[in-house]
């Protein structure tokens, strides 16, 4: 909750319904406007860790074609030679895939702490505003 049932109380008994519904009106757009601030800095925050974690996922498949070439090249130079080349060649290609694996597991540890892409805590403050109001207007 973001304006509603703050401040002081500046309603005096002479007051007219039309001044009532103006400041009303007043706050209720002073409502809006905090919560689409709400809203907007939670998605800028979410968007920042799903870019994190998709750049990550995506060096990890680069890295895991690497690795697959690397891993290919090993095959062919231990079957062609059958000398020492073919284990470094395949030292290296576990190595290429120990970096993707924990690139993805980087990346899938970033999404996660992303959580839904929708504004969760903009939602739930709307939603307690909006019971509040109703409240108010039963009073």
């Amino acid at each position: 909750m973001s304006a509603v049932g703050r401040g002081p109380d500046h309603s005096s008994p002479g007051e007219s319904a039309g001044d009532l519904v103006s400041r009303a009106s007043q706050q209720i757009s002073e409502l809006v406007r905090e919560e689409m601030r709400l809203a907007r800095a939670e998605m800028t925050e979410k968007g920042k860790r799903f870019g994190v974690g998709g750049g990550l996922f995506g060096g990890a498949g680069l890295v895991g074609i690497l690795a697959a070439q690397a891993l290919v090249g090993a095959i062919i130079a231990a079957l062609a030679l059958l000398l020492p080349v073919w284990a470094s060649a395949l030292i290296i290609a576990a190595l290429l895939a120990a970096i993707a694996a924990g690139m993805a597991a980087a990346g899938k540890k970033q999404i996660t702490k992303a959580g839904t892409p929708a504004p969760e805590q903009a939602i739930d403050s709307i939603k307690a505003d909006v019971a509040e109001i109703k409240e108010a207007a039963h009073r």
